[in-house]
């Protein structure tokens, strides 16, 4: 049996345990093996919480590390580029999580770097790994609602204010859209199969943030597609809805189907629910980077698909700034 595969992983996050320490129990294939935080107290309270055996001295010490085969960035967006890129040219596959960059400029120059230094860049978009959006794209490619029309998504947090925290901080790329409107983006650009161009967008600003955003897109095929994303106090919401000239998809709780989803399909007057899978999508998410390092499967996120993602929300926050047209 070959070595594990060995993860050092950037940043003290509260997604590591989630996105990496759970699903990394699970298997024999897979360790981690190093941590780094902008605070070494910090990484080391972090290690020690989570059996980590190494801590890195700083980012720039981890990613240069032997026993580091897989670099998560789990930092702030403004942090993403720079480190990706230098993971990268340290010959590691990259787990970078989302949103993949501040804007499409630092995501080319991401992409571009992955291109140059032979070595995957993946975005932690752990949803489009899990069952019930493979099946959900399976079912629509397949005709199940017929030719789609329309597409509707809404992600909201609420997300408590404190000058601590990265998503009230607009240097660090904070906000509704960058954390959590960039799943319905990617969640509507997987649907169309295209990229689209924004027919409005309004945005509620706070704290130099945006506290809400709303937006509609336009795609060349005729789809439309609205979503609707906020940090503001409320319940949690968060579901995507496909209508085709024949039928409807609708997702709860799409994002994390393991803590609850409903999944159902309606065609000819029918309404069906259909199975959806108990698994965590972030294992999924780890099957699929584990899978692409062994050499069995390409990249589902990063690469053009990222660098659309951010040119989208670019567009929106440009278009919302400008409140021409509002939505």
């Amino acid at each position: 049996m070959s070595r594990p595969i060995r993860i050092g992983i950037l940043g003290a996050a509260k997604i590591a345990p989630l996105s990496i320490f759970g699903p990394a129990k699970a298997r024999a294939d897979v360790e981690v093996t190093c941590v780094a935080a902008r605070d070494p107290a910090r990484a080391t309270a972090f290690a020690d919480t989570h059996d980590v055996p190494h801590v890195a001295a700083s980012y720039a010490e981890l990613v240069g590390r032997d026993d580091v085969d897989l670099v998560h960035v789990a930092l702030p967006a403004s942090h993403h580029a720079e480190w990706s890129i230098r993971a990268l040219e340290a010959g590691k596959t990259v787990l970078c999580e989302k949103p993949f960059a501040m804007n499409a400029a630092e995501a080319r120059a991401m992409v571009e770097a992955a291109s140059r230094c032979g070595r995957p860049l993946i975005e932690a978009f752990h949803y489009r790994f899990h069952p019930v959006m493979t099946e959900a794209l399976r079912l629509i490619a397949d005709g199940a609602i017929g030719k789609p029309l329309a597409g509707e998504s809404a992600f909201s947090v609420p997300i408590a204010y404190a000058p601590t925290e990265f998503r009230w901080r607009p240097e660090l790329g904070g906000g509704a859209l960058m954390d959590l409107g960039c799943y319905c983006i990617h969640a509507l650009r997987q649907v169309a199969g295209e990229e689209p161009e924004v027919s409005c967008a309004t945005a509620a600003m706070v704290h130099g943030v945006d506290e809400t955003t709303e937006a509609g897109l336009a795609f060349p095929s005729g789809f439309a597609a609205r979503l609707a994303t906020s940090m503001a106090p409320g319940g949690l919401n968060a579901y995507l809805r496909f209508r085709g000239d024949e039928g409807l998809i609708s997702i709860t709780n799409f994002m994390a189907p393991q803590i609850g989803c409903q999944f159902t399909l309606e065609r000819n007057g029918e309404l069906k629910t259909l199975a959806v899978d108990p698994g965590s999508s972030f294992a999924w998410q780890l099957d699929h980077v584990v899978a692409v390092m062994q050499g069995h499967a390409k990249p589902l996120t990063g690469g053009a698909d990222a660098i659309g993602n951010m040119a989208v929300i670019d567009a929106i926050r440009a278009q919302a700034a400008a409140q021409t047209p509002a939505c």
